[in-house]
């Protein structure tokens, strides 16, 4: 299997299959009160960090790699926008991941060893990519804490796994 193919194989699990159910665990749970609120001005809202998700897929890789036109206003998706509910998130979202799978089909090798600027920085399409997963991977880890304080609940994202099991190296 090519590079390209692995590094799309695990954007689409770590991403699309983790975070985005993840995310959407979390939209089941808050209420539209408690996803623009925040413990103090430090911390981002859950809708906050949604919309700050999206924007950085969008200019990393569907603009920095895509080239399509960066237009991001990073500053304005920490702002709390009350009129954007919890179902306008799931299809900004669905509509992320429908544009990066249909870049993804036309993302090749050589675009992954090219060297791009985005967002100020001189980075390979590879480190694009694995930026971008990592980025869906922190912010969904504070999109699941302010869930779990607004909620007072646990997720449940691993309650059919018996995490305590040992490696078998047989």
């Amino acid at each position: 299997m090519s590079l390209k193919k692995h590094l799309v194989h695990e954007f689409k699990i770590r991403v699309f299959e983790e975070s985005y159910a993840r995310i959407y665990k979390c939209l089941t749970m808050l209420n539209e009160k408690q996803l623009w609120s925040s413990p103090n001005s430090t911390i981002p809202s859950a809708g906050c960090q949604i919309m700050h998700l999206c924007g950085n897929a969008r200019q990393w890789i569907l603009s920095g790699l895509g080239e399509l036109p960066d237009n991001r206003d990073r500053d304005q998706e920490f702002i709390v926008q009350e009129n954007i509910r919890k179902s306008d998130f799931i299809f900004l979202l669905e509509n992320l991941k429908s544009q990066l799978n249909r870049y993804f089909q036309e993302l090749t090798e050589e675009n992954l060893e090219e060297i791009y600027s985005i967002q100020g920085f001189n980075v390979t399409g590879f480190s694009a990519i694995a930026h971008v997963m990592e980025h869906f991977s922190y912010h969904t880890g504070q999109i699941t804490l302010l869930t779990k304080i607004h909620t007072g609940k646990e997720t449940g994202f691993y309650s059919e796994i018996d995490l305590n099991q040992h490696n078998n190296l047989n």
